[in-house]
Formats: C-alpha cells, sequence, structure tokens
C-alpha cells in the first residue's frame, strides 16, 4: 500500500494564517497606499483634488485672456466663446480669475498648514518629551500667544506687510500651530509611558531613535488628518478674510474676493457666485474626506 503525502491533515495549522506568514513584507507606506485604494470615497476625492490643482497652475499659465482685462462691452455674460464661465461685471474672464484665485487660495491653504504641522510638531514633540519645568513654561507660552484675538493679528501683519498673501500666511500660522501642539503634546505624553518605548530606553535607544521609529508612526495619523483639516479651514479663512475685505486685494483674484464682489449680484447674475463658490465647496470637501482616508490608511493600530 502506497502512502503518499497528501493522505494526511496536518492538525493545528491554519492554512490562512500560513499564508499570511509568507506574504510578502510591505514598507509602511506601501501598506498605507494599499488600504488607502480600498477606500473609493477617498480615492475619488483625491483624484477631485489634483484635478482642482492642476486646473489652478495651468488655466492661469495656457489662457489667452489677462485677468485684470476689462471690457465693459461683454460684462455679465453668461457664456461667450472662450469664455467657459462667462465674465463678471467688469467684463473680465471668470472661468481664469476662479482658477487663478483657486492657485492663491491652495497656496495660503497648504503652506500654511504646513508651517502649522512642523512648528506644532516640533513645539509639542519638545515639551511632551521632555516634560516638567520646560513643559510646563512651554504650554504657558502657548498659552499667552492663543489669548491674542486672531483678528488683531490679522489686521497688525496687514498693516506692516500690506494685505497679500504672506500676511495671511503668518497671521494664521501664528494663530494656527497652538492646537496642533497641544494635540502632539497629548500624545506625546501618552506614548512615551507605553511599554515598547520604556523596552526601547531598556535596551539603550538614543531618545532620537525612540522618536523616529516609536513615537512619530504613532502619531503621523494624527498629523495627516490634522494637516488635511487645517488646509480647508484655512482656505476658508483666506475666503472670509477676502470677503470682509481684508484679505486679497483687488484686482488679484481669490475665492474670498470673488464671492464678495459677486454678492450685489446674486439676484440678476447668480452664475458669478455659484462657479467659485462651488469650487470651495468641492475643495473643502474633498479635503475632508481624503483626510478621514488618509487616517485610516496611516494608522499603525489598523495595520493587518
Amino acid at each position: 500500500m502506497d502512502i503518499k503525502r497528501e493522505d494526511f491533515e496536518v492538525i493545528g495549522i491554519n492554512v490562512k494564517s500560513a499564508e499570511a506568514i509568507v506574504r510578502p513584507s510591505m514598507s509602511f507606506a506601501q501598506d498605507a497606499w494599499r488600504r488607502f485604494k480600498k477606500n473609493k470615497v477617498a480615492l475619488v476625492s483625491a483624484i477631485l483634488l489634483l484635478i482642482i490643482i492642476l486646473l489652478s497652475i495651468f488655466v492661469p499659465i495656457f489662457n489667452p485672456h489677462q485677468f485684470d482685462k476689462m471690457t465693459i462691452a461683454i460684462k455679465n455674460k453668461f457664456y461667450l466663446p472662450g469664455y467657459w464661465f462667462g465674465t463678471d461685471i467688469m467684463g473680465r474672464d471668470l472661468w481664469l480669475r476662479v482658477w487663478l484665485g483657486g492657485r492663491v487660495s491652495l497656496t495660503i491653504g497648504i503652506v500654511g498648514a504646513i508651517c502649522i504641522i512642523v512648528i506644532g510638531t516640533l513645539y509639542g514633540g519638545i515639551s511632551g518629551y521632555l516634560g516638567g519645568n520646560v513643559d510646563l513654561v512651554m504650554m504657558r507660552i502657548a498659552e499667552v500667544i492663543s489669548s491674542i484675538p486672531y483678528m488683531i493679528i490679522v489686521i497688525m501683519f496687514s498693516l506692516i506687510l500690506k494685505r497679500g498673501i504672506a500676511a495671511i500666511i503668518i497671521a494664521v500660522v501664528i494663530d494656527g500651530w497652538i492646537d496642533t501642539a497641544r494635540l502632539i503634546r497629548g500624545q506625546v505624553l501618552q506614548l512615551k509611558e507605553q511599554e515598547f518605548v520604556l523596552a526601547a530606553r531598556a535596551l539603550g535607544a538614543s531618545p532620537m531613535r525612540i522618536i523616529l521609529k516609536h513615537l512619530v508612526p504613532n502619531v503621523i495619523g494624527y498629523l495627516i488628518v490634522n494637516l488635511t483639516l487645517q488646509i480647508p479651514s484655512l482656505i476658508f479663512a483666506e475666503a472670509f478674510l477676502s470677503f470682509v475685505g481684508i484679505g486679497i486685494m483687488p484686482p488679484n483674484p481669490s475665492w474670498g474676493n470673488l464671492l464678495s464682489a459677486a454678492q450685489p449680484q446674486l439676484q440678476f447674475y447668480p452664475y458669478q457666485l455659484f462657479y467659485p463658490g462651488l469650487a470651495l465647496a468641492l475643495t473643502m470637501l474633498s479635503f475632508n474626506l481624503m483626510g478621514d482616508g488618509l487616517r485610516d490608511a496611516v494608522d499603525p493600530r489598523l495595520r493587518q
């Protein structure tokens, strides 16, 4: 009687577990991208954001019209050949001005959010990791800065630097990094007492290695979410400041001053408010939905 290997059943081995063991290993970035692709809503939001960003970059470059050229003969036209979004009350190309305004608003949102994340992470990480009197002094300084009204900061830098992109970015960064610093400080205070951090210290790991290898991967999910929430909030802040007249100065367009200029014409020419409002709403919604997907993708606790 011939005995074959297939005649025997191996007891105590889970086939799926065994396959998982021999599965090719993936880096943190590869695994995050694999999980992000499974979230269809976040993926569509990322694609929509990419389209908006590309339009904001390339439409002002290749458009034959000038954003500040006024042609009264074609003012308030819903559509004209070569004017996809029509013209505004001054006869300017609304298609060009919407995407040029998107370039300004996205620049303020992205640059300001990156500065907020970098400053807040460094400040909060140092405060939380060192603790003691250093933490006490650093948090009191942050509280003093946060007590200054936001509008005073904006007006002060608008007077010093003149109204423009630089003044808005500096103002929103000064006011916005404190919440990020508090968030990172709280996460570091919690993580530095965890068993894996204590084990790394016992094995002689340097503070820098502990921060880079153990603390940063566990807070990167919070940073990504915070970044994707900061960008739309800063875009909205710019839109509000420009809408009330203390942001980007006309004739330079931004979504905020485009909405402000279109508001008196709403009853007769609603399309002038619709196009920049739609671009602003889609951008903020896409950033929020993409942020939810990135949070799930980069969280080490959800890694399989």
